[in-house]
């Protein structure tokens, strides 16, 4: 019997591998740390049933139209929009995806974010490695409190819920906005609804949890940073074009807000010349958010899943699209 063909974006822990292989012809690009170049890609799936992929790639119409097999697409991630999820439904084919999973390490790092802009640690790390700490000083790299502040959730899902529960522990007012409200999260957390201009008027930090969609591109433009207090911190784990980049730049320069700490950009990896590099009061990472031994493994294993219960007839745990699935049945 002829096994269905996967190919695999980028290599995956050895336990997901050890699932595409029990069920799949498997070929993987084999560089960790750079995706296939666009031509590779393409060539790759001409005959692939399936592709395990990351959010490095994009799957547009010019990909489906190189993947006349082409099946299942199982994205290594909780967000999908590197998928043209429209046309893959067009074509019966099955989008999956990876949530849950990373919710509780995605919330902790954008805490991490927060916490490092609102003390400073970065300056303070430069400062100690330079050799330029002198001295104990009474003015030295003051910082924001966060103890009983308040922190605004643009998007209480899973990680957004997840950012707020942390909250709790510092004594903090939750303030959230949301496409619909979410009365039993206001009960357990004791969040309040707001307007999204309210909560940024009214937010010590801002920490963004949307996904990226046509509605939410651009969200944080530049007369929304303005609402922004003066003290505040916008803390981005999303994606990097919920924020117009140009106008934050403008907004940390020109001190409209203190600081900002982003995991994610409008252009991936960060151009050299761009000019956040340039600013002191932005903490910078490179999309690290869910990057844990234990939930990255987890990631690319259900992706694995998703990948192998589509090509042998069963329902993936977590599809996108689910109704190509009774569609097809």
């Amino acid at each position: 019997m002829t096994r269905p063909r996967v190919y695999v974006s980028r290599p995956l822990p050895p336990s997901a591998m050890e699932i595409l292989h029990a069920h799949c012809d498997v070929r993987v690009w084999d560089h960790e740390d750079t995706p296939p170049p666009r031509p590779v890609l393409l060539e790759a799936v001409r005959d692939a049933e399936g592709l395990v992929c990351l959010v490095t790639e994009r799957v547009d119409e010019e990909l489906l139209r190189h993947a006349p097999r082409l099946r299942v697409v199982a994205n290594v991630a909780v967000g999908y929009d590197n998928i043209d999820v429209a046309a893959c439904t067009r074509r019966a084919i099955v989008v999956t995806n990876t949530p849950d999973v990373l919710t509780e390490a995605t919330a902790d790092f954008a805490w991490a974010l927060l916490l490092a802009a609102a003390r400073r640690v970065v300056e303070g790390d430069r400062l100690v490695r330079s050799g330029q700490w002198r001295s104990w000083g009474l003015g030295l790299l003051l910082g924001q409190d966060v103890h009983g502040r308040t922190l605004g959730i643009v998007g209480l899902g899973r990680i957004g819920a997840a950012v707020a529960r942390r909250a709790r522990g510092f004594g903090m007012r939750v303030l959230y906005t949301n496409p619909r409200r979410r009365p039993e999260l206001e009960a357990e957390l004791g969040a309040e609804y707001v307007e999204l201009e309210a909560l940024l008027v009214r937010s010590d930090f801002v920490s963004l949890h949307v996904p990226l969609t046509p509605q939410t591109r651009h969200l944080l433009n530049r007369e929304r940073l303005r609402l922004m207090k003066p003290t505040a911190i916008l803390v981005n784990t999303a994606r990097g074009a919920v924020v117009d980049e140009e106008a934050l730049v403008e907004a940390l320069r020109e001190r409209w807000i203190w600081a900002a700490a982003l995991d994610v950009y409008e252009r991936e990896p960060l151009p050299p010349d761009s000019p956040l590099l340039q600013l002191d009061n932005v903490v910078l990472a490179p999309h690290v958010g869910s990057a844990t031994h234990t939930t990255r493994t987890r990631m690319a294993e259900l992706a694995a899943e998703n990948c192998v219960a589509v090509l042998t007839g069963r329902t993936p745990p977590t599809p996108v699209n689910p109704e190509v699935l009774r569609t097809s049945r």
